[in-house]
């Protein structure tokens, strides 16, 4: 067996099992009663007052943003427009517990370090600037102007220095559209693209199929073709019960006029099972709507080849039906006007090995063609995703192949129809319009630099993955994170900490504390900021003259651009806003030369707004129309009027080669995912009632026939070891040769013959639940598996990290 370092053998606190860990039967219905008595909890337990105060204002018109996921908001939207996770959120925020400067004063860095993220998190809100000196194990308090002329200082040494580049600027998709703006305009003016963000984590693949298939890296449907138009759903590498509740609010609806929806996951989850929405009775003290009409419980890493054999059957039908004198299965005036590719694409779903499907799928032919009946028995057609297929080796070939599946039938540019991945953070999507991107297209850096007055650097910067190898391989000195948990949500655990301890600098402006602050740089600041729901009045010295609180802007997953102002008095007189610590900070580095009028810019959003309606797109006005209720949609050509920005100005059919993942025997693939009781890193609570699970998180889901041939009892006690020789498992397909690796015989045969033997990553003391995932496939909770991802593991195109296809063996303790 081959060794495991001691450095990869941990990730973090909780090695041993949870002595209050309980697991029970799984849910197969959502929300409900339950739900809000579980968000009320949870507001009741960390400030009820603030709490009850904050809730009706979310995500209403003239209220705040919510604090988690992306999902859009109708155009009236309910009195209580949030789910039992928003809720949860806004409790995290209001809370009136303080990590103040008694806190680390008592608390040493060394000590903090052994919490585990959900101790860390309630913790409460932090109240001031905190500097950790280099070897000290306490962070200390320190003024505003000390902390950011320390940083300012570091950042000009690298500008004067000509080396920019060794600066990363992180972002977390909960920073508004004017501090994402600020962000990267101070970025350029210091010379760097180095602008890692959660999206390169998570969407990254969506936004690079996308592009290149459409010509635009967003989706292509607004929320009334889900509500009011599509007669079929497709719901793939989702579960929106957790990770986007009031998505199912929307599916209701359409449900209720008739549309049918076809579930695709390894896991069955109970949100698109039955939904109990508590707004309506029939949520309440009836049965609950049923939600999938259809679930295909496809393997891990298998999408690619159920939509290559739904896009040939479709081809096969299509051919019959022409051939019988019937009306056609494809739209071929839509393919022969408005895509290119389709000749070439037909013959490779002709020339694909059903052996390959049935290997890869592990979905009876009936079930495939069961599903092919629902697609050509709907006139409109939308498929909805997230990071169960974007986080895959061949994610952006999946996603282009989903692509192809909607141009097939012209499911594109028309109601009811069309493209939709599901963003998690509130505007990761806006933080991309605003150029949070380290390969920005040349014409909004031709735009920056007119606005602005200089030349924006034109190299490709670090995205997140690349950030750490730098880190690593000692290239950055300073590393500043917008918001965000960088330690807890990088693959790699063991690594990113390791590389994180050796940056000289690092930077934090953040709500709450949490891992980052205790994997700290040789030296740590933590600045922090206001909340979404807090009023931000600006600068306290100039408030006597300008008293009118300020609101910031974000923009959700289907391009709507709206307005977000708190109105709760903030949790500490010290904290500044986003806007206002980057244009500060901006000030200092660039110094008096520098045109840009950034204290205007930290003092007045709107001069922000005008940069902006100058720089980006589809912002023109942006002022006015930001202020009309529910704010304004951003133009998208492909839905708005059938024209595709592509390299060849039409949509493209693709041919993405199928690798079919070999995993060896005794291995399973893993698939890291979230709790229903976390967003992101953010871990509320230790329960996930909706798989059965309550007082712990260090569990594995295994299906039952796999534990009986693994020889391993349903409540064992196992380390969970990952094994991986450079991709993602052995892979066939295509004519190409197996590539096998990881069982113990491959190790040593690779020793014997001087290769590498397959590298080891190891996450102790998980309990192994029987639970009815798809042969052959497992599932555990991050970011505590994300020991288990090696940085290199990534999908080709995006370099997103592969976290659903890892492969593993369990280890007896």
């Amino acid at each position: 067996m081959t060794e495991v370092s001691d450095e990869a053998r941990t990730n973090g606190p909780a090695e041993a099992p949870e002595p209050t860990l309980r697991v029970g039967p799984p849910r197969h219905d959502a929300a409900g009663v339950p739900g809000v008595l579980h968000a009320l909890a949870d507001v009741a337990e960390e400030s009820v007052s603030r709490g009850l105060r904050a809730l009706p204002l979310v995500n209403q018109h003239r209220g705040f943003d919510c604090p988690g996921c992306a999902w859009p908001e109708p155009g009236k939207p309910h009195l209580a427009e949030f789910c039992e996770n928003g809720a949860k959120a806004v409790a995290e925020e209001t809370t009136r517990k303080r990590a103040d400067a008694a806190f680390f004063a008592e608390q040493p860095v060394s000590e903090l370090a052994t919490w585990t993220n959900h101790r860390l998190g309630k913790s409460g809100r932090l109240t001031e600037p905190m500097l950790r000196d280099e070897g000290a194990d306490h962070y200390r308090p320190v003024t505003w102007d000390e902390a950011l002329d320390m940083v300012a200082g570091e950042l000009r040494g690298l500008r004067d220095a000509g080396t920019p580049d060794r600066a990363a600027f992180y972002t977390s998709g909960r920073t508004s559209n004017e501090a994402a703006f600020l962000y990267q305009l101070l970025a350029r003016k210091l010379g760097t693209n180095n602008l890692p963000d959660c999206s390169n984590m998570c969407h990254e693949s969506s936004g690079s199929a996308l592009t290149e298939t459409l010509g635009i890296g967003k989706g292509s449907v607004s929320l009334a073709d889900i509500t009011d138009h599509a007669d079929l759903i497709v719901v793939v590498g989702q579960n929106p019960g957790t990770n986007h509740p009031r998505m199912l609010t929307a599916l209701e609806a359409a449900k209720d006029r008739g549309a049918r929806i076809v579930a695709i996951n390894p896991l069955p989850e109970a949100g698109l099972q039955t939904f109990r929405n508590p707004q309506r009775i029939r949520g309440v003290v009836g049965a609950g709507t049923k939600l999938a009409d259809r679930f295909l419980q496809v393997r891990l890493a298998g999408d690619l080849a159920l939509f290559q054999a739904v896009n040939r059957l479709l081809l096969e039908r299509d051919g019959d039906a022409r051939a019988a004198g019937h009306e056609p299965v494809l739209d071929h005036d839509f393919i022969a006007t408005h895509t290119d590719g389709f000749e070439e694409a037909a013959a490779a779903w002709r020339a694909l090995s059903w052996s390959d499907v049935d290997a890869a799928t592990g979905l009876d032919r009936a079930e495939i063609e069961a599903f092919v009946d629902d697609v050509v028995g709907a006139r409109s057609v939308v498929v909805c995703w997230a990071m169960g297929l974007t986080q895959h080796k061949q994610a952006v070939a999946t996603i282009r192949e989903v692509v192809s599946f909607l141009l097939l039938r012209g499911n594109v540019g028309r109601p009811g129809a069309g493209a939709c991945p599901v963003r998690g953070h509130s505007n990761v999507q806006g933080d991309r319009t605003m150029g949070i991107w380290e390969r920005p297209p040349a014409a909004f850096l031709d735009a920056l630099g007119a606005e602005f007055g200089f030349e924006p650097p034109r190299d490709p910067g670090h995205d997140t993955v690349d950030t750490v190898r730098a880190m690593r391989d000692g290239r950055l000195d300073v590393f500043m994170a917008m918001g965000g948990n960088f330690a807890a949500a990088t693959p790699d655990t063991a690594l990113t900490e390791t590389a994180l301890r050796e940056v000289p600098l690092t930077v934090h402006v953040s709500t709450k504390l949490n891992r980052s602050h205790v994997v700290p740089g040789r030296r740590s600041l933590i600045l922090p900021c206001l909340g979404r729901t807090e009023r931000d009045d600006g600068d306290h010295r100039r408030a006597a003259r300008d008293a009118a609180p300020r609101f910031v802007t974000v923009e959700d997953s289907m391009s709507v651009v709206h307005s977000s102002r708190g109105t709760l008095r903030p949790a500490s007189d010290m904290l500044r806003s986003e806007p206002a610590i980057v244009a500060d900070l901006a000030r200092r580095v660039l110094g008096d030369d520098d045109p840009t009028p950034w204290e205007d810019f930290g003092d007045d959003y709107a001069r922000i707004r005008e940069s902006i309606s100058r720089v980006v797109p589809g912002f023109e006005d942006f002022e006015r129309r930001v202020s009309e209720p529910g704010g304004f949609v951003l133009p998208h050509p492909p839905r708005d009027v059938r024209e595709f920005p592509t390299a060849t100005g039409k949509a493209r059919f693709t041919v993405n080669p199928l690798e079919v993942v070999r995993v060896p025997e005794g291995r399973l693939l893993l698939q890291t995912l979230r709790s229903h009781d976390q967003f992101n890193t953010t871990i509320y609570g230790q329960d996930d009632r909706y798989r059965g699970v309550t007082g712990g998180r260090r569990v594995v889901f295994v299906n039952p026939r796999d534990l009986e041939e693994f020889g391993v009892a349903d409540g064992e006690t196992v380390d969970l070891v990952s094994e991986w020789n450079g991709s993602s498992a052995g892979t066939s397909g295509n004519g190409g040769a197996a590539r096998t690796g990881g069982t113990d015989e491959a190790a040593r045969t690779a020793r014997t013959h001087g290769a590498a033997a397959p590298q080891e990553r190891r996450a102790p003391g998980f309990r192994v639940v029987a639970f009815p995932t798809a042969k052959g496939c497992a599932a555990a909770y991050y970011p505590e598996t994300n020991v288990l991802v090696p940085l290199d593991h990534t999908a080709e195109g995006s370099n997103t990290p592969a976290s659903k296809s890892v492969v593993i063996r369990l280890e007896r303790r």
